[in-house]
């Protein structure tokens, strides 16, 4: 009896403990009907004692398309789970993730249909920049304080220095905005530039050596107005190194 008491408490206590409550997983038809739910949920579940079940009006959401972690694919869709701040619907996704996640879904065979793929590629979406600020304003002031050195449009293309990128070369950069909102900080700028009420005075030891740049951060925004609009150049295809 002993042995059997013995047997029956080891089993209990290697069996995970079943959460009270199911947390409902909602989902496309197309994912719906092809049978992967039923195939995932329950190894999740074996494996960490929290229950999943697939719910139309689950918190746990799975849709075609941000917002939400890119989990899995098809057909060339890019399916995206949505979880709340609660650590089970975290360890949900974190499960998905992981190579004994992905190697569940992977080894799911659709009776009909392409399988599911846990190895895909996501494209960054690259936010657009709004800034606010008159950018005529912005095109004059670029062309004072900025024109000496840089080319700012055809209107000055041939006074620009040769080792100085134009305007339309930086806003070609996907940091762009970066670069103009910061440009005083950037080398050679700190040594002849001064934004009112940003920057520390020029060390009298150390004099601007040109004369110097000097704008307020109205005049900043209006030439990131300005910077915003224009084209950027064509820089062509990267470099094949071979």
């Amino acid at each position: 009896m002993r042995v059997i008491l013995l047997c029956l408490s080891l089993t209990l206590s290697a069996t995970p403990s079943w959460s009270q409550e199911a947390l409902g997983l909602a989902a496309p038809p197309e994912v719906a009907d092809s049978g992967l739910l039923q195939h995932i949920l329950p190894r999740f579940s074996l494996k960490t004692g929290i229950r999943v079940i697939a719910d139309d009006t689950g918190v746990l959401v799975l849709e075609s398309g941000p917002p939400g972690d890119p989990v899995f694919a098809r057909d060339g869709v890019i399916y995206h789970l949505r979880i709340g701040e609660d650590a089970k619907h975290e360890r949900f996704r974190d499960w998905l993730l992981s190579d004994i996640g992905k190697r569940t879904v992977e080894g799911f065979a659709p009776e009909t249909g392409a399988p599911f793929s846990a190895e895909f590629e996501v494209a960054a979406v690259q936010e657009e920049v709004v800034v606010d600020g008159d950018a005529a304003w912005g095109e004059e002031l670029s062309m004072t304080h900025c024109g000496r050195c840089h080319v700012i449009g055809p209107q000055n293309r041939m006074n620009g220095l040769g080792s100085t990128p134009s305007f339309a070369v930086l806003r070609a950069m996907p940091d762009w905005s970066e670069r103009f909102e910061a440009f005083f900080a950037l080398n050679p700028h700190p040594a002849f530039t001064q934004i009112d009420g940003l920057t520390l005075p020029f060390d009298p030891e150390r004099p601007s050596p040109i004369h110097p740049v000097q704008m307020t951060l109205d005049e900043l925004e209006a030439i990131l107005a300005f910077v915003s609009v224009i084209k950027a150049a064509d820089l062509g295809a990267p470099l094949q190194l071979q």
